[in-house]
């Protein structure tokens, strides 16, 4: 947790975004995995951590814009609960931490939020992610949970949204923190990865370099040979001489920020020919897209230039064809490259995509694109100080998609499938790094890790 001023501060930055009637936070509770008492491990809210800074399970806060009064409701432990958890700080203690003086019992939310009803005031409150919060709100609000999110408030939501974008020092030291745990993974990942292992003892190995630094992970690894798969958290595949695999991880540090790198690495630490063809253009693809990145820039356009690197690259080995401009504008890279070249992060690994990946990504009023690969790009905004997002390219071999796009003809001028069939089995590589958006330009954050061929190769062999 953080001085109690930075939460004062937010808090009051925030109130000054918002015209009248109360803001509404409901931090998480803890969630079941089989029965009541065994627990998934609690994770907060990220808002309400930003905001408040309380990592505990069963609070709410309240803002008053109008009578500028700041509440925290929940309940302190009982004797009973004591035998089990340990004595804890009380609701008015914890709150008093990150300077809030007025506290209630979570019964007294009803009172409060009934008499703001009838008063005709404003209750703004985030969109909802977790069933029990929907619930709870519905309880609270006399509104059908499906519709919930439909009552959100648009003021309060973009209010967060442009504060959270912008990253202060600490944030920045925190988000640098989590990589260097990163560093640590992705090298034991390297010196550990031998022919005959399994995915999931690597797996094993990178989450306990998180947990033994203090932290978690941001989200689940995905670790596989089968790195065509992009999201794929499968593990247990054994790894044989000649294959590759992809990992993307990443550290969650103890105030809730993130990393999110991605490595391809050599089984038996070595690339074979073709696997260093086809790492070469992304590697490529990721430096130079990380060049570009400044101020004012649009990361639309670094995506797309992206594309066009890639699909000049896969031109030169003979997998695509014809003109690059025009492979690009018809969305015939897509099928080596689905994805977007990055997101934003934060206090999430994408960040505040509960909050609508569009208001965070996105201009006020931009269209999506709903073409194939585009229509996936989180980050398409222009890019201000302050900003914390990915740069990681990939490039796929899908054989699914290579079969329908070679039997509906999809951009068949630009793609010579008679090649590109004879990848089917080669997987996928990708390459990721988190990047600051600085004053006048960029940084990449976290110490260096191994990313060119030869490094890749030299740790792999330590």
């Amino acid at each position: 947790m953080y001085d109690k001023k930075t939460y004062i501060k937010r808090r009051e930055q925030l109130k000054k975004k918002i015209k009248s009637g109360l803001l509404l936070f409901l931090g998480n509770i803890d969630s079941p995995m089989n029965y009541a008492d065994n627990i998934y491990p609690f994770r907060q809210d990220s808002t309400f951590l930003y905001y408040f800074g309380l990592d505990h399970p069963g609070f709410t806060a309240v803002i008053d814009i109008d009578e500028n009064k700041e509440m925290i409701f929940g309940d302190d432990l009982s004797v009973d609960d004591i035998v089990w958890t340990g004595p804890q700080k009380t609701t008015a203690q914890l709150a008093k931490s990150v300077g809030i003086n007025n506290t209630a019992p979570t019964c007294k939310l009803d009172e409060v939020l009934k008499a703001a009803i009838s008063s005709d005031r404003k209750i703004h409150f985030l969109p909802q992610y977790r069933a029990e919060n929907k619930i709870m709100l519905s309880d609270l609000l006399g509104i059908h949970s499906k519709l919930i999110n439909n009552y959100s408030s648009h003021e309060l939501t973009t209010a967060v949204v442009s504060q959270r974008s912008i990253k202060s020092k600490v944030e920045v030291d925190d988000i640098e923190k989590a990589v260097n745990v990163s560093y640590d993974m992705y090298t034991l990942a390297m010196r550990s990865a031998k022919p005959g292992m399994y995915e999931r003892e690597i797996a094993g190995l990178v989450e306990g370099i998180v947990l033994s630094a203090g932290g978690r992970l941001s989200f689940p690894t995905i670790l596989s040979v089968h790195g065509e798969t992009l999201h794929n958290h499968y593990h247990t595949n054994k790894m044989k001489s000649g294959e590759i695999f992809v990992m993307d991880s990443g550290a969650e540090v103890s105030n809730g920020y993130a990393s999110d790198i991605t490595r391809t690495i050599p089984a038996n630490g070595k690339f074979t020919s073709m696997q260093k063809d086809i790492y070469q253009v992304v590697l490529k693809t990721q430096m130079s897209s990380i060049k570009t990145i400044k101020p004012g820039v649009s990361y639309k356009n670094i995506h797309l230039k992206a594309a066009k690197i890639i699909t000049q690259g896969l031109k030169d080995l003979g997998l695509m064809k014809g003109d690059v401009n025009d492979a690009v504008t018809n969305g015939a890279h897509a099928m080596f490259f689905p994805h977007g070249l990055g997101h934003m992060m934060g206090l999430d690994v994408h960040d505040m995509e509960n909050l609508g990946e569009n208001l965070v990504g996105y201009e006020k009023n931009a269209k999506r694109s709903d073409q194939f690969g585009l229509a996936y790009l989180r980050l398409a905004r222009e890019l201000k100080p302050g900003f914390v997002l990915t740069v990681e390219p990939g490039i796929y071999f899908i054989p699914e998609l290579i079969n329908k796009w070679q039997k509906e003809k999809i951009n068949s001028r630009f793609i010579n499938f008679n090649t590109v069939n004879k990848y089917r089995k080669f997987g996928g590589i990708r390459i990721e790094d988190d990047i600051l958006v600085t004053k006048s330009g960029h940084r990449v954050l976290g110490k260096p890790i191994p990313k060119t061929i030869k490094e890749v190769e030299e740790y792999c062999n330590l």
